[in-house]
Protein backbone atom coordinates (compact mmCIF):
# COMPACT_ATOMS: atom_id res chain seq x y z
CA UNK A 1 0.00 0.00 0.00
CA UNK A 2 1.42 3.47 -0.62
CA UNK A 3 0.29 7.16 1.34
CA UNK A 4 -0.52 9.68 -0.79
CA UNK A 5 0.40 13.13 0.56
CA UNK A 6 -1.53 15.65 -0.44
CA UNK A 7 0.10 18.93 0.83
CA UNK A 8 -2.06 21.56 2.95
CA UNK A 9 -4.68 18.80 2.99
CA UNK A 10 -3.82 15.77 5.02
CA UNK A 11 -6.27 14.52 7.77
CA UNK A 12 -5.61 13.30 11.56
CA UNK A 13 -6.60 10.10 10.31
CA UNK A 14 -4.10 9.55 7.27
CA UNK A 15 -1.58 10.85 9.26
CA UNK A 16 -2.23 8.10 12.01
CA UNK A 17 -2.32 5.43 9.35
CA UNK A 18 1.23 6.97 8.42
CA UNK A 19 2.82 6.82 12.03
CA UNK A 20 1.36 3.29 12.55
CA UNK A 21 2.39 1.23 9.12
CA UNK A 22 4.92 1.27 7.25
CA UNK A 23 3.73 1.88 3.53
CA UNK A 24 5.44 3.34 0.78
CA UNK A 25 4.92 7.24 0.87
CA UNK A 26 4.45 8.86 -2.07
CA UNK A 27 3.91 13.14 -2.39
CA UNK A 28 1.04 14.40 -4.77
CA UNK A 29 2.70 14.57 -8.26
CA UNK A 30 1.08 17.83 -9.01
CA UNK A 31 2.77 19.36 -6.35
CA UNK A 32 5.41 19.04 -8.29
CA UNK A 33 5.00 22.42 -10.66
CA UNK A 34 4.65 24.47 -7.26
CA UNK A 35 7.49 22.88 -6.24
CA UNK A 36 9.92 23.91 -9.25
CA UNK A 37 8.61 27.24 -9.52
CA UNK A 38 9.79 28.43 -5.81
CA UNK A 39 13.33 26.67 -6.65
CA UNK A 40 13.32 29.06 -9.72
CA UNK A 41 12.79 32.03 -7.84
CA UNK A 42 14.95 31.25 -5.39
CA UNK A 43 18.12 30.26 -8.43
CA UNK A 44 16.92 33.71 -9.97
CA UNK A 45 17.97 35.40 -6.13
CA UNK A 46 20.91 33.66 -5.73
CA UNK A 47 22.43 35.07 -8.71
CA UNK A 48 21.60 38.15 -8.14
CA UNK A 49 23.73 41.05 -6.32
CA UNK A 50 20.92 42.03 -3.50
CA UNK A 51 21.00 39.94 -0.27
CA UNK A 52 18.54 37.65 0.54
CA UNK A 53 18.62 35.81 3.78
CA UNK A 54 19.60 32.67 3.50
CA UNK A 55 20.33 32.20 0.11
CA UNK A 56 23.56 34.46 -0.09
CA UNK A 57 23.96 35.47 3.35
CA UNK A 58 25.37 33.94 6.73
CA UNK A 59 22.65 32.63 9.31
CA UNK A 60 20.75 34.00 12.40
CA UNK A 61 23.02 36.63 14.05
CA UNK A 62 25.52 35.85 11.26
CA UNK A 63 22.64 37.07 8.36
CA UNK A 64 24.72 40.34 7.71
CA UNK A 65 27.63 37.43 5.85
CA UNK A 66 27.45 37.68 2.29
CA UNK A 67 28.11 34.26 0.69
CA UNK A 68 29.58 34.42 -2.72
CA UNK A 69 28.02 32.36 -5.46
CA UNK A 70 30.98 29.89 -5.76
CA UNK A 71 30.60 29.15 -2.17
CA UNK A 72 26.65 28.53 -1.88
CA UNK A 73 26.83 24.90 -1.91
CA UNK A 74 29.85 25.04 1.07
CA UNK A 75 27.53 27.22 2.86
CA UNK A 76 24.20 24.60 3.22
CA UNK A 77 26.53 21.67 3.75
CA UNK A 78 28.37 23.36 6.86
CA UNK A 79 24.98 24.75 8.23
CA UNK A 80 23.49 20.98 8.45
CA UNK A 81 26.97 19.48 9.72
CA UNK A 82 27.27 22.55 12.28
CA UNK A 83 23.61 21.99 13.23
CA UNK A 84 24.00 18.31 14.12
CA UNK A 85 23.93 18.75 17.68
CA UNK A 86 21.60 16.64 18.94
CA UNK A 87 22.21 14.17 22.06
CA UNK A 88 19.79 11.54 23.45
CA UNK A 89 18.01 8.42 22.65
CA UNK A 90 16.82 7.99 19.20
CA UNK A 91 13.49 9.33 18.25
CA UNK A 92 11.06 5.96 17.33
CA UNK A 93 11.52 4.99 14.13
CA UNK A 94 7.66 5.24 13.71
CA UNK A 95 8.01 9.04 14.84
CA UNK A 96 10.89 9.59 12.49
CA UNK A 97 8.86 8.45 9.92
CA UNK A 98 5.76 10.83 11.18
CA UNK A 99 8.44 13.57 10.93
CA UNK A 100 10.06 13.17 7.58
CA UNK A 101 6.31 13.25 6.18
CA UNK A 102 5.46 16.43 7.54
CA UNK A 103 8.72 18.26 6.37
CA UNK A 104 7.51 16.74 2.91
CA UNK A 105 3.91 17.84 3.20
CA UNK A 106 5.88 21.14 3.93
CA UNK A 107 8.30 21.27 1.28
CA UNK A 108 5.61 20.25 -1.24
CA UNK A 109 3.55 23.44 -0.61
CA UNK A 110 5.96 25.03 -2.93
CA UNK A 111 6.89 28.07 -0.33
CA UNK A 112 9.94 26.82 0.50
CA UNK A 113 12.35 27.05 -2.50
CA UNK A 114 13.94 23.80 -2.83
CA UNK A 115 14.23 21.20 -6.28
CA UNK A 116 11.80 18.39 -6.34
CA UNK A 117 14.82 16.31 -5.78
CA UNK A 118 15.05 17.42 -2.27
CA UNK A 119 11.17 15.65 -2.20
CA UNK A 120 11.83 12.55 -4.26
CA UNK A 121 14.22 11.68 -1.69
CA UNK A 122 12.46 12.09 1.15
CA UNK A 123 10.14 10.21 -0.60
CA UNK A 124 12.36 7.32 -1.39
CA UNK A 125 13.75 7.26 2.00
CA UNK A 126 10.34 6.77 3.60
CA UNK A 127 9.58 4.18 0.78
CA UNK A 128 12.50 1.84 1.16
CA UNK A 129 13.05 2.53 4.82
CA UNK A 130 16.19 4.41 5.43
CA UNK A 131 15.58 6.54 8.69
CA UNK A 132 18.32 8.54 9.99
CA UNK A 133 18.72 8.56 13.18
CA UNK A 134 17.47 11.68 15.36
CA UNK A 135 18.48 12.15 19.33
CA UNK A 136 15.94 13.80 20.74
CA UNK A 137 17.69 16.40 22.72
CA UNK A 138 18.64 19.86 21.62
CA UNK A 139 15.89 21.74 19.97
CA UNK A 140 14.14 24.54 21.85
CA UNK A 141 11.33 25.03 19.36
CA UNK A 142 12.27 28.40 17.16
CA UNK A 143 14.34 28.66 14.67
CA UNK A 144 12.37 25.46 14.37
CA UNK A 145 13.66 21.98 15.25
CA UNK A 146 17.03 22.77 13.93
CA UNK A 147 19.08 20.10 15.65
CA UNK A 148 16.65 17.37 15.12
CA UNK A 149 16.31 17.91 11.31
CA UNK A 150 19.72 18.86 10.40
CA UNK A 151 20.60 15.18 11.69
CA UNK A 152 17.53 14.03 9.40
CA UNK A 153 19.24 16.59 6.75
CA UNK A 154 22.69 15.22 7.38
CA UNK A 155 21.70 11.93 5.79
CA UNK A 156 20.42 13.02 2.87
CA UNK A 157 24.17 14.30 1.82
CA UNK A 158 25.01 11.28 2.96
CA UNK A 159 26.56 12.09 6.46
CA UNK A 160 25.46 10.99 9.57
CA UNK A 161 23.57 8.12 10.65
CA UNK A 162 20.65 5.95 9.57
CA UNK A 163 19.16 2.65 10.23
CA UNK A 164 18.36 0.47 7.21
CA UNK A 165 16.92 -3.16 7.52
CA UNK A 166 17.02 -3.14 11.17
CA UNK A 167 21.10 -1.82 11.37
CA UNK A 168 22.30 1.16 12.14
CA UNK A 169 25.31 2.10 9.81
CA UNK A 170 26.47 5.80 8.49
CA UNK A 171 23.95 7.89 6.73
CA UNK A 172 26.14 7.50 3.12
CA UNK A 173 25.89 3.81 3.37
CA UNK A 174 22.05 3.34 3.98
CA UNK A 175 21.29 5.60 1.06
CA UNK A 176 23.88 3.16 -0.97
CA UNK A 177 22.63 -0.09 0.57
CA UNK A 178 18.81 1.03 -0.69
CA UNK A 179 19.86 1.88 -3.99
CA UNK A 180 19.78 5.77 -3.30
CA UNK A 181 22.16 9.17 -4.33
CA UNK A 182 22.66 11.65 -1.39
CA UNK A 183 21.85 14.90 -2.67
CA UNK A 184 23.82 18.09 -3.36
CA UNK A 185 22.47 21.20 -1.47
CA UNK A 186 21.48 23.82 -3.73
CA UNK A 187 20.46 27.62 -2.05
CA UNK A 188 18.35 27.72 1.01
CA UNK A 189 18.05 23.80 0.63
CA UNK A 190 19.39 22.96 3.63
CA UNK A 191 17.93 25.84 5.64
CA UNK A 192 14.52 24.83 4.33
CA UNK A 193 14.90 20.89 5.19
CA UNK A 194 16.21 22.36 9.16
CA UNK A 195 13.68 25.52 9.86
CA UNK A 196 10.39 24.38 10.81
CA UNK A 197 8.39 22.60 13.26
CA UNK A 198 8.35 18.97 12.12
CA UNK A 199 9.98 17.29 14.82
CA UNK A 200 7.99 18.85 17.68
CA UNK A 201 4.67 18.32 15.85
CA UNK A 202 5.55 14.64 14.98
CA UNK A 203 5.88 14.09 18.75
CA UNK A 204 3.01 15.73 19.73
CA UNK A 205 1.07 13.98 17.32
CA UNK A 206 2.24 10.53 18.09
CA UNK A 207 1.22 11.40 21.89
CA UNK A 208 -2.39 12.38 20.66
CA UNK A 209 -2.31 9.39 18.62
CA UNK A 210 -1.34 6.92 21.52
CA UNK A 211 -3.55 9.21 24.13
CA UNK A 212 -6.95 8.68 22.10
CA UNK A 213 -7.21 4.93 22.93
CA UNK A 214 -6.43 5.97 26.33
CA UNK A 215 -9.63 8.62 26.63
CA UNK A 216 -11.62 6.54 25.16
CA UNK A 217 -10.48 3.17 27.56
CA UNK A 218 -11.05 5.57 30.58
CA UNK A 219 -15.10 6.29 29.64
CA UNK A 220 -15.21 2.63 29.32
CA UNK A 221 -13.60 1.80 32.91
CA UNK A 222 -15.30 4.37 34.40
CA UNK A 223 -18.68 2.84 33.74
CA UNK A 224 -17.32 -0.50 34.80
CA UNK A 225 -16.05 1.49 38.33
CA UNK A 226 -19.25 2.79 38.67
CA UNK A 227 -21.15 -0.88 38.86
CA UNK A 228 -17.98 -2.16 40.75
CA UNK A 229 -18.74 0.26 43.66
CA UNK A 230 -22.60 0.12 43.03
CA UNK A 231 -22.60 3.81 41.83
CA UNK A 232 -25.75 5.83 40.45
CA UNK A 233 -26.74 6.74 36.92
CA UNK A 234 -28.61 9.44 37.69
CA UNK A 235 -25.82 11.94 37.45
CA UNK A 236 -25.82 10.91 33.47
CA UNK A 237 -29.24 12.01 32.34
CA UNK A 238 -28.70 13.83 29.18
CA UNK A 239 -30.83 16.94 30.63
CA UNK A 240 -27.80 18.01 33.17
CA UNK A 241 -25.47 18.08 30.14
CA UNK A 242 -27.70 19.62 27.62
CA UNK A 243 -27.89 22.31 30.03
CA UNK A 244 -24.50 22.94 30.35
CA UNK A 245 -23.32 22.23 26.37
CA UNK A 246 -19.97 21.12 26.72
CA UNK A 247 -19.69 18.21 23.64
CA UNK A 248 -17.24 16.59 25.31
CA UNK A 249 -19.14 16.34 28.79
CA UNK A 250 -22.64 15.32 26.43
CA UNK A 251 -20.75 12.62 24.36
CA UNK A 252 -19.16 10.95 27.53
CA UNK A 253 -22.69 11.27 29.56
CA UNK A 254 -24.36 9.04 26.77
CA UNK A 255 -21.53 6.88 26.15
CA UNK A 256 -21.77 5.60 29.90
CA UNK A 257 -25.43 5.30 29.81
CA UNK A 258 -25.15 3.33 26.92
CA UNK A 259 -21.93 0.83 28.67
CA UNK A 260 -24.33 0.65 31.60
CA UNK A 261 -28.11 0.41 30.73
CA UNK A 262 -29.08 -3.25 31.24
CA UNK A 263 -26.74 -3.65 34.30
CA UNK A 264 -28.50 -6.13 37.15
CA UNK A 265 -26.05 -4.67 38.91
CA UNK A 266 -27.60 -1.20 38.78
CA UNK A 267 -31.10 -2.33 38.95
CA UNK A 268 -30.30 -3.69 42.09
CA UNK A 269 -29.33 -0.98 44.44
CA UNK A 270 -32.06 1.93 42.63
CA UNK A 271 -34.87 1.87 45.66
CA UNK A 272 -33.42 1.07 49.39
CA UNK A 273 -29.74 2.87 48.46
CA UNK A 274 -28.82 5.25 51.48
CA UNK A 275 -26.30 7.00 49.85
CA UNK A 276 -27.53 10.10 48.02
CA UNK A 277 -24.66 11.10 46.25
CA UNK A 278 -21.66 9.13 44.74
CA UNK A 279 -18.00 10.97 45.07
CA UNK A 280 -16.91 13.23 42.61
CA UNK A 281 -14.89 10.22 40.89
CA UNK A 282 -17.87 8.56 39.72
CA UNK A 283 -20.31 11.65 39.28
CA UNK A 284 -18.17 13.99 37.63
CA UNK A 285 -16.10 11.87 35.13
CA UNK A 286 -18.58 13.47 32.03
CA UNK A 287 -17.58 16.79 33.58
CA UNK A 288 -13.55 15.81 33.96
CA UNK A 289 -12.87 13.66 31.35
CA UNK A 290 -15.37 15.09 28.96
CA UNK A 291 -13.48 18.83 28.92
CA UNK A 292 -10.15 16.59 28.44
CA UNK A 293 -11.43 14.58 25.50
CA UNK A 294 -12.35 18.83 23.97
CA UNK A 295 -9.12 19.75 24.96
CA UNK A 296 -7.50 16.52 22.86
CA UNK A 297 -9.57 17.64 19.82
CA UNK A 298 -8.84 21.20 20.07
CA UNK A 299 -5.01 20.37 20.30
CA UNK A 300 -5.97 17.94 17.37
CA UNK A 301 -7.14 20.68 14.77
CA UNK A 302 -3.92 22.76 16.20
CA UNK A 303 -1.93 19.90 14.92
CA UNK A 304 -3.27 19.01 11.93
CA UNK A 305 -3.40 22.87 10.85
CA UNK A 306 0.61 22.87 11.81
CA UNK A 307 0.89 19.60 9.87
CA UNK A 308 0.06 21.08 6.50
CA UNK A 309 1.38 24.27 7.46
CA UNK A 310 5.11 25.74 5.75
CA UNK A 311 7.06 26.52 9.05
CA UNK A 312 10.43 27.30 7.47
CA UNK A 313 12.05 30.66 6.53
CA UNK A 314 12.42 32.81 4.81
CA UNK A 315 9.38 31.61 2.45
CA UNK A 316 8.97 31.82 -1.51
CA UNK A 317 6.07 33.62 -2.73
CA UNK A 318 6.99 32.55 -7.09
CA UNK A 319 3.65 34.81 -8.23
CA UNK A 320 5.15 37.77 -6.77
CA UNK A 321 8.84 36.65 -6.90
CA UNK A 322 9.43 37.92 -3.22
CA UNK A 323 11.50 36.00 -0.71
CA UNK A 324 10.12 36.34 2.63
CA UNK A 325 11.84 36.52 6.10
CA UNK A 326 9.22 35.79 9.02
CA UNK A 327 8.46 33.65 11.75
CA UNK A 328 6.81 30.41 10.86
CA UNK A 329 9.33 28.03 12.46
CA UNK A 330 8.50 29.54 15.96
CA UNK A 331 6.96 26.55 17.17
CA UNK A 332 4.30 28.18 20.08
CA UNK A 333 1.43 26.63 18.51
CA UNK A 334 2.60 23.16 18.79
CA UNK A 335 3.88 24.25 22.63
CA UNK A 336 0.49 25.26 23.45
CA UNK A 337 -1.39 21.98 22.06
CA UNK A 338 1.64 19.90 23.66
CA UNK A 339 0.61 21.58 26.88
CA UNK A 340 -2.98 21.40 26.47
CA UNK A 341 -2.35 17.49 25.74
CA UNK A 342 -0.57 17.17 28.76
CA UNK A 343 -2.90 18.60 30.61
CA UNK A 344 -5.49 16.41 29.59
CA UNK A 345 -3.99 13.42 30.57
CA UNK A 346 -2.90 14.09 33.89
CA UNK A 347 -6.78 14.86 34.54
CA UNK A 348 -8.27 11.78 32.44
CA UNK A 349 -5.57 9.93 35.33
CA UNK A 350 -6.18 11.49 38.18
CA UNK A 351 -9.70 11.05 38.35
CA UNK A 352 -9.07 7.55 37.15
CA UNK A 353 -6.92 6.95 40.38
CA UNK A 354 -9.10 8.16 42.85
CA UNK A 355 -11.71 5.65 41.69
CA UNK A 356 -8.86 3.00 42.25
CA UNK A 357 -8.61 4.53 45.52
CA UNK A 358 -12.35 4.17 46.04
CA UNK A 359 -12.45 0.54 45.27
CA UNK A 360 -10.14 -0.93 47.35
CA UNK A 361 -10.75 1.00 50.38
CA UNK A 362 -13.71 -0.72 52.26
CA UNK A 363 -15.46 2.05 53.90
CA UNK A 364 -16.12 3.63 50.69
CA UNK A 365 -16.53 0.88 48.05
CA UNK A 366 -20.08 -0.31 49.19
CA UNK A 367 -19.16 -3.50 50.78
CA UNK A 368 -16.43 -4.54 48.13
CA UNK A 369 -14.00 -6.74 50.65
CA UNK A 370 -10.29 -5.00 51.47
CA UNK A 371 -8.34 -4.31 48.42
CA UNK A 372 -10.42 -6.37 46.56
CA UNK A 373 -8.96 -9.77 47.63
CA UNK A 374 -11.78 -12.36 48.57
CA UNK A 375 -9.35 -13.14 51.65
CA UNK A 376 -8.03 -10.20 53.04
CA UNK A 377 -5.39 -10.45 55.82
CA UNK A 378 -3.21 -13.43 54.54
CA UNK A 379 -3.52 -11.99 51.32
CA UNK A 380 -3.25 -8.10 50.23
CA UNK A 381 -4.99 -8.13 46.89
CA UNK A 382 -4.82 -5.04 44.58
CA UNK A 383 -3.13 -2.60 47.64
CA UNK A 384 -0.17 -2.20 45.83
CA UNK A 385 -1.55 -1.33 42.02
CA UNK A 386 -3.37 1.34 43.60
CA UNK A 387 -0.09 2.82 45.28
CA UNK A 388 1.68 2.60 41.77
CA UNK A 389 -1.54 4.65 40.29
CA UNK A 390 -0.75 7.16 43.02
CA UNK A 391 2.67 7.10 41.60
CA UNK A 392 2.10 7.38 38.36
CA UNK A 393 -0.70 10.10 38.91
CA UNK A 394 1.66 12.11 40.33
CA UNK A 395 4.39 12.20 38.05
CA UNK A 396 1.99 13.03 35.37
CA UNK A 397 0.91 15.52 37.28
CA UNK A 398 4.51 16.68 37.46
CA UNK A 399 5.16 16.18 34.02
CA UNK A 400 1.81 18.79 33.36
CA UNK A 401 3.65 21.55 34.45
CA UNK A 402 3.39 24.29 31.82
CA UNK A 403 6.79 23.72 29.25
CA UNK A 404 5.33 26.70 26.67
CA UNK A 405 5.74 29.39 29.44
CA UNK A 406 9.88 28.58 29.79
CA UNK A 407 11.50 30.68 27.23
CA UNK A 408 15.35 31.24 26.90
CA UNK A 409 16.94 33.40 24.94
CA UNK A 410 19.62 31.52 22.29
CA UNK A 411 21.98 32.19 19.34
CA UNK A 412 23.67 35.87 20.50
CA UNK A 413 19.90 36.61 21.08
CA UNK A 414 19.11 36.63 17.86
CA UNK A 415 16.34 34.52 19.11
CA UNK A 416 15.38 35.64 21.72
CA UNK A 417 12.22 34.04 22.71
CA UNK A 418 11.58 29.77 22.06
CA UNK A 419 8.43 28.36 22.28
CA UNK A 420 10.32 24.68 24.02
CA UNK A 421 7.87 22.98 21.80
CA UNK A 422 10.23 19.80 21.57
CA UNK A 423 10.64 18.76 24.71
CA UNK A 424 6.88 19.88 25.89
CA UNK A 425 6.04 17.02 23.12
CA UNK A 426 8.35 14.45 24.17
CA UNK A 427 7.26 14.21 27.70
CA UNK A 428 4.01 13.28 26.58
CA UNK A 429 4.73 9.91 25.57
CA UNK A 430 5.83 9.13 28.82
CA UNK A 431 2.80 10.31 30.35
CA UNK A 432 0.45 8.30 27.80
CA UNK A 433 1.89 5.10 29.07
CA UNK A 434 1.50 6.50 32.66
CA UNK A 435 -2.00 6.57 31.83
CA UNK A 436 -2.54 3.45 30.03
CA UNK A 437 -1.06 1.85 33.51
CA UNK A 438 -3.24 4.04 35.37
CA UNK A 439 -6.44 2.86 33.47
CA UNK A 440 -5.36 -0.83 33.18
CA UNK A 441 -4.81 -0.61 37.22
CA UNK A 442 -8.47 1.13 37.04
CA UNK A 443 -10.02 -2.10 34.82
CA UNK A 444 -8.19 -4.94 37.01
CA UNK A 445 -10.08 -3.30 40.21
CA UNK A 446 -13.29 -2.72 38.18
CA UNK A 447 -13.61 -6.05 37.40
CA UNK A 448 -12.71 -7.31 40.52
CA UNK A 449 -15.35 -5.64 42.17
CA UNK A 450 -17.78 -6.66 39.36
CA UNK A 451 -17.29 -10.33 39.77
CA UNK A 452 -17.62 -9.64 43.70
CA UNK A 453 -20.98 -8.85 43.04
CA UNK A 454 -22.58 -12.10 41.85
CA UNK A 455 -24.90 -13.37 41.18
CA UNK A 456 -25.62 -9.90 39.88
CA UNK A 457 -23.90 -8.93 36.60
CA UNK A 458 -23.37 -5.78 34.93
CA UNK A 459 -24.03 -5.13 31.21
CA UNK A 460 -23.56 -6.72 28.24
CA UNK A 461 -21.18 -4.10 26.92
CA UNK A 462 -18.96 -4.36 30.24
CA UNK A 463 -19.09 -7.71 30.27
CA UNK A 464 -17.44 -8.01 27.00
CA UNK A 465 -15.00 -5.35 28.15
CA UNK A 466 -14.02 -7.83 31.32
CA UNK A 467 -14.13 -10.87 29.15
CA UNK A 468 -11.14 -8.97 27.18
CA UNK A 469 -9.56 -8.14 30.29
CA UNK A 470 -9.80 -11.37 31.32
CA UNK A 471 -7.96 -13.15 28.32
CA UNK A 472 -5.04 -11.56 29.68
CA UNK A 473 -5.64 -11.22 33.40
CA UNK A 474 -7.25 -13.85 34.88
CA UNK A 475 -9.52 -12.52 38.22
CA UNK A 476 -7.61 -12.35 41.73
CA UNK A 477 -8.24 -15.31 43.74
CA UNK A 478 -5.30 -15.11 45.91
CA UNK A 479 -1.43 -12.82 45.62
CA UNK A 480 0.06 -13.33 42.74
CA UNK A 481 3.03 -11.64 41.37
CA UNK A 482 1.10 -8.71 39.26
CA UNK A 483 3.61 -7.32 37.23
CA UNK A 484 2.92 -9.70 34.06
CA UNK A 485 -0.55 -8.26 34.79
CA UNK A 486 -0.40 -4.81 34.99
CA UNK A 487 1.62 -4.41 31.76
CA UNK A 488 -1.02 -6.80 30.02
CA UNK A 489 -3.60 -4.28 31.63
CA UNK A 490 -2.11 -1.29 30.34
CA UNK A 491 -1.46 -3.13 26.68
CA UNK A 492 -5.62 -3.42 26.69
CA UNK A 493 -5.44 -0.01 26.96
CA UNK A 494 -3.25 1.63 24.77
CA UNK A 495 -3.84 -1.09 21.72
CA UNK A 496 -7.63 -0.12 22.42
CA UNK A 497 -9.41 -3.45 22.56
CA UNK A 498 -10.94 -2.56 25.98
CA UNK A 499 -12.70 0.67 24.39
CA UNK A 500 -13.14 -1.75 20.98
CA UNK A 501 -14.71 -4.91 22.69
CA UNK A 502 -17.29 -2.54 25.06
CA UNK A 503 -18.57 -1.14 21.17
CA UNK A 504 -17.66 2.21 22.32
CA UNK A 505 -18.49 4.26 19.15
CA UNK A 506 -16.98 8.03 20.45
CA UNK A 507 -14.02 8.99 17.82
CA UNK A 508 -11.38 11.74 17.66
Amino acid sequence: MTVKLYPGAATLAELETLWRGSDAVQLDPDARGAVEASAATVAQAASGDTPVYGINTGFGKLASVRIAPEDTETLQRNLILSHCCGVGEALEPTTTRLMMALKLLSLGRGASGVRWDICALIEAMLTRGVLPVIPVQGSVGASGDLAPLAHMAAVMIGEGEAVFQDRTMAGGAALDAAGLQPVVLGPKEGLALINGTQFSTALALAALFDGWPAARAAVVTSAMSTDAIMGSTAPLNPAIHSLRGHQGQIEVAAAMSRLLDGSVIRESHREGDARVQDPYCIRCQPQVTGAAIDLLRYAGQTLQIEANAVTDNPLVIPETGEILSGGNFHAEPVAFAADQIALALAEIGAIAQRRVALMVDPTLSFDLPPFLTPAPGLNSGLMIAEVTTAALMSENKHLANPCSTDSTPTSANQEDHVSMAAHGARRLGRMTANLSVILGIEAMCAAQGIEQRAPLVTSAPLQSAMDCLRKVVPSLQQDRYLAPDIRAAADCISTDSLATAASLEMML
